[in-house]
C-alpha cells in the first residue's frame, strides 16, 4: 500500500491550485480576445443627443445603414435629446465598455459643455473617440427684410444699428451661438442674442422676421434659401457648398479668416478594448467612403469627412482652444 505523506499531499494541492489559478487567468483573458475577434456579434446602438432631423441625426442615419450592411448586424439610431446633450453623453459614458453603445457626438455639446458648465454628469475622460464622420459648413442667413444683399453691406448696416439687430441660436453654448459671437468679435458689430431650443423654433422666427440673422448649418436653411424665403450672404467653410453654389465663402465675400464648421464624431465609453475601437473605426471609415453615402450626404447638405481616433482628438483640442477664447471674450454663460 502506497504511503502518502503530509508533505506529498501539500505539494500536490499546491500544484493543483496553481494550475487552477493559471486556467482561471486564461479563461478571464479569453472574453476580451474573443470579443475583439468576433465584434460585432449583436446590434449596435447609435445614441443621438438631438431630436430627429438636423445635422447630428442626419449624420447618424448616414452611417447606420452602410455600417449595418458591412457588419451584418443591426445598427439602431436612438434619439436621446435633453439636458443640452448631457443625457446622451452620460448614458454612453456609463454604458458597458464593449463598443455596442456609441455616442454620435456634436461639436457644440462636446466642446462647449465642459467649458460652460461647472458640474457635468460625464467627463471628457469618460469617452474615447472612434472617429469623425461628417462636418457641415455654416450659412450666414438673413430675413429678406434686411437691407443687405451681400456680407459687406450687412456688416455696414449692422454697425449703423448697434444692439438693434437680433440673431438666433440653437441655445446657449451651441455652435450657432459661439460662432456668431466669433463673427461679432471679428467684425466689431453689436447684435442681440435670442436663444432657442433647437433649430426648428429658431427658423420659424427668422422666417417670420422676428429675428433677422441666423448662422447655422445648411440642412436647417438650405430649402428656405433656395425658395427665396431667406437670403444667404456667405458660407463659412473653405469652399462653396455644392447645394448652394451661388453663395460665396466668407473669404470671397470680404471677411477673411472667419471659418466655422460643425462636426459630428463617434465615441464609446473609455475602457472599451482598443481592438474593438479600431475594428469599429475601420468599419465606419469603409461605410463613409461608399459612393452612395457621399451622394446621400451631398443631398442633405453635409460633407463626409472621416478622421481617425487620434486626429479626432487633435480636432477637439484645436476647437476647444478657439472656443474657450471666444467664450471668455464674449462673457458667455450657460443657462
Amino acid at each position: 500500500m502506497t504511503h502518502i505523506t503530509r508533505r506529498t499531499l501539500t505539494h500536490t494541492w499546491t500544484r493543483t491550485l496553481a494550475g487552477l489559478f493559471a486556467l482561471s487567468a486564461v479563461c478571464m483573458a479569453l472574453p476580451l480576445s474573443a470579443q475583439a475577434d468576433t465584434y460585432p456579434s449583436k446590434p449596435i446602438t447609435l445614441v443621438v443627443p438631438n431630436p430627429p432631423g438636423g445635422l447630428v441625426d442626419t449624420s447618424a442615419r448616414l452611417v447606420s445603414d452602410p455600417l449595418a450592411r458591412l457588419t451584418g448586424q443591426s445598427v439602431v439610431v436612438d434619439n436621446k435629446p435633453g439636458g443640452s446633450g448631457n443625457l446622451a453623453y452620460s448614458l454612453v459614458a456609463r454604458s458597458p465598455k464593449d463598443g455596442y453603445t456609441v455616442l454620435v457626438s456634436y461639436s457644440g455639446y462636446h466642446i462647449a459643455n465642459p467649458i460652460l458648465m461647472d458640474k457635468l454628469p460625464w467627463d471628457l475622460k469618460d469617452l474615447t473617440p472612434v472617429g469623425l464622420i461628417t462636418v457641415a459648413t455654416n450659412v450666414i442667413a438673413v430675413h429678406p427684410s434686411v437691407p443687405a444683399n451681400n456680407l459687406k453691406e450687412f456688416i455696414a448696416w449692422a454697425k449703423q444699428n448697434p444692439g438693434k439687430v437680433n440673431y438666433a441660436s440653437q441655445g446657449n453654448g451651441s455652435v450657432s451661438h459661439i460662432g456668431t459671437e466669433i463673427f461679432k468679435q471679428q467684425t466689431g458689430i453689436d447684435m442681440t442674442h435670442v436663444p432657442y431650443k433647437g433649430s426648428g423654433q429658431a427658423i420659424q422666427d427668422v422666417l417670420a422676421g422676428q429675428v433677422q440673422v441666423f448662422i447655422t448649418t445648411p440642412p436647417s436653411v438650405m430649402g428656405h434659401v433656395q425658395s427665396g424665403k431667406l437670403k444667404a450672404l456667405a458660407v463659412t467653410g473653405k469652399t462653396r457648398h455644392p447645394q448652394l453654389p451661388q453663395v460665396p465663402t466668407a473669404a470671397e465675400a470680404g471677411l477673411s479668416g472667419f471659418e466655422l464648421e460643425s462636426w459630428v464624431a463617434l465615441y464609446v465609453a473609455s475602457g472599451t478594448p482598443k481592438d474593438v475601437v479600431q475594428k469599429l473605426s475601420a468599419d465606419v471609415k469603409r461605410s463613409m467612403e461608399l459612393p452612395e453615402t457621399k451622394q446621400r450626404a451631398d443631398a442633405a447638405g453635409v460633407e463626409v469627412r472621416y478622421l481617425s481616433p487620434e486626429n479626432t482628438t487633435k480636432l477637439l483640442e484645436r476647437d476647444t482652444a478657439s472656443w474657450a477664447k471666444a467664450i471668455k471674450a464674449g462673457n458667455i454663460k450657460s443657462d
